[in-house]
C-alpha cells in the first residue's frame, strides 16, 4: 500500500493503560482497558469523543495482560459485560475466564463469576468476548485442560446473569490450535455464533472459523483464505472477525507480514503490511484497522490513513463515523473519525 497519510488531527481522549477494547451501542460507548493488575472501564454517552472518569472492577488476583491479552468487553440492550483472564499465581502458571457485569452503564459492577469450568484451564490468557443486543452473550478461550491447546466457549442468553457450562468447540488432529493467537467471535442476527482461530494443522498456521447454531454443537472447521502459512512458531496475531445482518462474515487475519481480508465474495484481499487487524461493520461500511509500520492505520471507502503511532487496535463503526482506540507506551489513544458527508 505505500507509505500512509498521517492525520493532522491528535487524538481526541488519552488514558493511562494498555490492551484497549471497544464496544457500543447507540452513542454508549465503552472502554476496558488494563493498568497493571486491575481492569478499568471508562464510559462514554456521545460515542467517544468524551469519557467519565475509569471506573475500577472487583475482578482479583494477577491479570493476563499484554499481546492481545488483556479485558474483553460487550454490551447488550441492559447490561455491560467485561471478562478477563486472572488467577492466584498468574504468569501462565493458572488463569480462569471471569466475568463482571453492569446494568447502570458502568457505574457499578457485579462481583466476577468464573465462566471456563475446569480451573486454571484458560491461563493461557487468550479470550474474546462478544454479545448481541437482545442479551445473547458468548465467550471463547483458548483451553489447556487436556494435553495441547483447544477452543472452548460458553454462552449466556440472559444478558451474562448465568451461563451454560462451556463447550468445546474445536480441538486439532494435529494435537493443538496455534497456542498464542487470540481468538474472535461474532453473533448473526438469527443468533448463530462464528469463532475464528488459528490453528495448527500439519504444519500449517491458517485462520479458520467454526459456527454454531445453538452455542452447543459446533459444526467443521473451515479455513479462510486461500494461501497458507507453514511456520514452526506461533505469530501472537489472531485477526478479527464482523458479521451482517445476512450472517455473512468479514474476516481480517496476518500472513507472514501482510494483512488479508475474507469477504463473501472476495477469500482473499491484500490490505497491506502489518498485524494486528480488526475489522467492523455498519450498514454498507467496512472499516478496518491494523499495525503498520507508520502507526496504526484505518482503512475504510477506499481511503488508509495513520491515526498514530502504536499497537493493538479496537475498533467500533457506526452510520456516522468510527472509533479506533489503540496503546502506545503504555497510554491508551481514543479517536474519533467522521464519515465524509459526501458518503
Amino acid at each position: 500500500m505505500g507509505t500512509l497519510a498521517a492525520l493532522a488531527t491528535a487524538a481526541a481522549v488519552t488514558l493511562a493503560g494498555v490492551q484497549p477494547q471497544l464496544a457500543m451501542i447507540n452513542e454508549q460507548l465503552y472502554l476496558a482497558f488494563g493498568r497493571g493488575d486491575t481492569v478499568h472501564v471508562a464510559h462514554s454517552a456521545d460515542g467517544g469523543r468524551s469519557f467519565g472518569a475509569p471506573v475500577a472492577l472487583p475482578i482479583t488476583g494477577k491479570l493476563s495482560l499484554g499481546m492481545r491479552r488483556g479485558p474483553r468487553v460487550a454490551v447488550t440492550t441492559s447490561a455491560v459485560l467485561v471478562a478477563a483472564v486472572s488467577g492466584e499465581q498468574g504468569g501462565g502458571k493458572d488463569g480462569d475466564v471471569v466475568l463482571t457485569r453492569s446494568t447502570d452503564r458502568g457505574l457499578t459492577w457485579s462481583q466476577p463469576v468464573v465462566i471456563s469450568d475446569v480451573p486454571g484451564a484458560a491461563r493461557e490468557g487468550l479470550h474474546a468476548l462478544a454479545a448481541r443486543p437482545d442479551g445473547l452473550v458468548v465467550a471463547a478461550w483458548l483451553d489447556l485442560r487436556e494435553k495441547g491447546t483447544r477452543l472452548y466457549a460458553a454462552v449466556s442468553r440472559d444478558h451474562g446473569a448465568t451461563w451454560r457450562s462451556d463447550t468445546l468447540v474445536y480441538a486439532s488432529p494435529s494435537g493443538s490450535v496455534c497456542e498464542c493467537c487470540h481468538p474472535s467471535i461474532a453473533i448473526g442476527g438469527a443468533g448463530d455464533i462464528s469463532v475464528m482461530f488459528r490453528n495448527s494443522l500439519d504444519g500449517k498456521r491458517d485462520m479458520y472459523v467454526a459456527r454454531s447454531a445453538d452455542g452447543r454443537t459446533f459444526g467443521p472447521a473451515v479455513r479462510l483464505g486461500v494461501g497458507s502459512w507453514t511456520l514452526n512458531a506461533c505469530p501472537m496475531d489472531g485477526g478479527g472477525l464482523a458479521i451482517d445482518s445476512g450472517s455473512q462474515l468479514t474476516a481480517i487475519w496476518r500472513r507472514e507480514g501482510t494483512v488479508f481480508l475474507s469477504t463473501p465474495a472476495n477469500p482473499e484481499q491484500r490490505i497491506g503490511d502489518g498485524r494486528d487487524a480488526v475489522v467492523a461493520l455498519s450498514g454498507a461500511h467496512r472499516d478496518v484497522a491494523w499495525s503498520a509500520e507508520d502507526g496504526v492505520a484505518l482503512l475504510r471507502d477506499g481511503r488508509a490513513q495513520v491515526l498514530g503511532a502504536g499497537r493493538f487496535p479496537s475498533l467500533v463503526a457506526s452510520l456516522e463515523g468510527s472509533v479506533v482506540a489503540w496503546e502506545h507506551q503504555g497510554q491508551i489513544a481514543v479517536q474519533v473519525v467522521p464519515r465524509s458527508r459526501q458518503r
